[in-house]
């Protein structure tokens, strides 16, 4: 189905988001919709897939005006959309969800509900039992499982925010395939990413947007890399290596700011009074977090005997697949959950037992991936998250609105003291989120902090978490992306079947031997 959108105009405030687009999508191609954090890609794959509706302009599907309410009228129109965070309900089975999602008398019967959830699996290659509860599935088998319902339901255009951003190199090579053989069959797939070398090797066509406005139409690939971050950014962020894809990423992060400009050539910070690039060791403070014996488990994932101390000024990365335990890590450093067996310290004292909010008195902060569900509340704005923050009988709006406007000049948000949370990008979600952090705050544990971000918003996001680390926080960061591991990383943990490795120093880290530990070759138990 041929998808098109003429004039198409959308604004949040003073905030032009999408500015007189037209632009079509030819069926039975994937198109690669390229821009930084805020172009205002995400508002118009909403636009379409009737999320929000516009303040002009018109959408077409195949030449036919289309005016829609809602999300369920673009779905029986024919176009669905898989977000960042699958649409789903956590406390249902997926055949459940798949059940819940169809439209009335669509399935007739949970058996044929069944039969159908299998047999599209099948087809697309794709690995959901029907049975299985949704919170024992990887964020790759919940996409999956978004893409079948969306299938189900008779979508024939497909579009994907940021879909490879979490999930395995196997599921995204079964996405992959699966978006391939959609297109075969004359379906349209919009494929939203900020990482180049994806969109290079999966997409048919390209278009850029940069501030609301289409800057580049239809390219058809491939283009080279150079060009397009020229199209997005405005200018040339990075060059490509001879290296391949994978080194364009250190670059970029490297380049406009992205590590600090005295940084050493192994990308650590060099500290004022110190010759060169400071060891590991010359800038480690006190231990933050220890953990002895430690033992957790979430489903059917365990971590075993994990015995580990983080110092302050250190950066440590985790590593490994989906399933491997790294999020139960994170949320046992801050209070999420409480370990089995085993003892953890912050800053000396015991606090095995504590919850969440003795991990925060303690300068411990969580960021998590999840950022609206977990981490901010979508309707509220910057300025109703500072007066949360008091935490006071009675709340001094005017100090909440006087930091909210603080933080969006330090943080180069995008927004207005009053805009909502869910109205912003991602990447602004991730500046505001990473601004309501204390700024005395001790530890800092983020899971994919650059999750869905394209270069220039991961390089801010990691100023600030480098500037961070250099006042003598600790910081522990989950992530897929092996290149983001080795470049900001002091030492990773690689995970692995609930174990956890020894720590892999800086002078140890490179891609292959991060592979290796990550697909269990050579393991070591920690």
């Amino acid at each position: 189905m041929e998808v098109a959108v003429h004039n198409l105009c959308k604004a949040f405030g003073a905030v032009r988001a999408n500015d007189d687009l037209t632009l079509r999508f030819a069926a039975g191609q994937i198109h690669g919709v390229l821009g930084e954090n805020g172009a205002g890609k995400s508002t118009l794959m909403k636009l379409i897939a009737g999320f929000l509706r516009p303040d002009g302009g018109s959408i077409r599907f195949d030449g036919r005006e289309a005016s829609l309410h809602g999300p369920g009228a673009a779905l029986r129109a024919g176009v669905g959309m898989v977000h960042q965070d699958p649409l789903d309900l956590p406390a249902f089975t997926a055949l459940e969800n798949l059940l819940c999602a169809a439209p009335r008398g669509a399935i007739g019967s949970r058996a044929a509900g069944r039969q159908l959830l299998s047999e599209l699996a099948r087809r697309l290659g794709f690995t959901v039992e029907p049975d299985a509860p949704l919170a024992s599935l990887t964020v790759g088998q919940r996409q999956q499982l978004e893409i079948i319902r969306l299938l189900a339901c008779g979508a024939r255009v497909l579009i994907l925010d940021e879909p490879t951003t979490g999930i395995t190199a196997a599921q995204t090579r079964a996405l992959f395939a699966a978006l391939r053989r959609l297109a075969a069959e004359g379906n349209t797939v919009l494929f939203v990413s900020h990482k180049l070398e994806e969109v290079a090797e999966l997409c048919d066509t390209v278009c850029v947007l940069r501030a609301g406005r289409l800057v580049g139409e239809q390219l058809p690939m491939p283009v080279p890399q150079r060009r397009l971050l020229e199209l997005m950014f405005g200018a040339a962020v990075a060059q490509p290596t001879a290296g391949g894809a994978g080194e364009v990423r250190i670059t970029a992060l490297r380049s406009e700011g992205g590590l600090p400009a005295n940084a050493g050539e192994d990308g650590t910070p060099a500290l004022p009074g110190l010759h060169g690039s400071p060891t590991t060791e010359r800038i480690a403070g006190e231990a933050v977090w220890q953990l002895a014996g430690v033992s957790a488990r979430a489903g059917s994932v365990a971590l075993r005997d994990v015995s580990l101390s983080i110092a302050a000024g250190r950066i440590v990365g985790l590593a490994g697949l989906d399933g491997s335990g790294q999020p139960i890590l994170l949320r046992l450093l801050t209070g999420r959950m409480r370990p089995e067996t085993g003892h953890i310290l912050v800053n000396g004292r015991a606090l095995s037992g504590g919850g969440s909010r003795a991990y925060r008195a303690a300068g411990i902060e969580y960021l998590p991936a999840d950022r609206l569900n977990e981490g901010m509340i979508g309707a509220l704005s910057l300025t109703e998250h500072f007066a949360l923050l008091q935490n006071a009988a009675l709340v001094d709006q005017r100090a909440a609105e006087r930091a909210a406007r603080a933080a969006i000049a330090d943080y180069a948000i995008k927004a207005t003291p009053v805009t909502p949370i869910r109205a912003l990008s991602g990447g602004n979600q991730q500046r505001a989120l990473l601004a309501l952090v204390p700024p005395d705050c001790r530890g800092i544990a983020c899971e994919q902090p650059t999750r869905g971000l394209d270069v220039a918003s991961a390089q801010a996001i990691w100023r600030r978490l480098l500037e961070r680390r250099l006042a003598g926080c600790a910081i522990v960061f989950a992530s897929a992306d092996l290149d983001e591991l080795i470049a900001y990383s002091d030492e990773v943990l690689v995970f692995f079947a609930g174990r956890v490795s020894a720590p892999l120093h800086r002078a140890e880290l490179s891609v292959a031997r991060l592979a290796e530990l990550i697909g269990g070759v050579g393991f070591g138990g920690g």
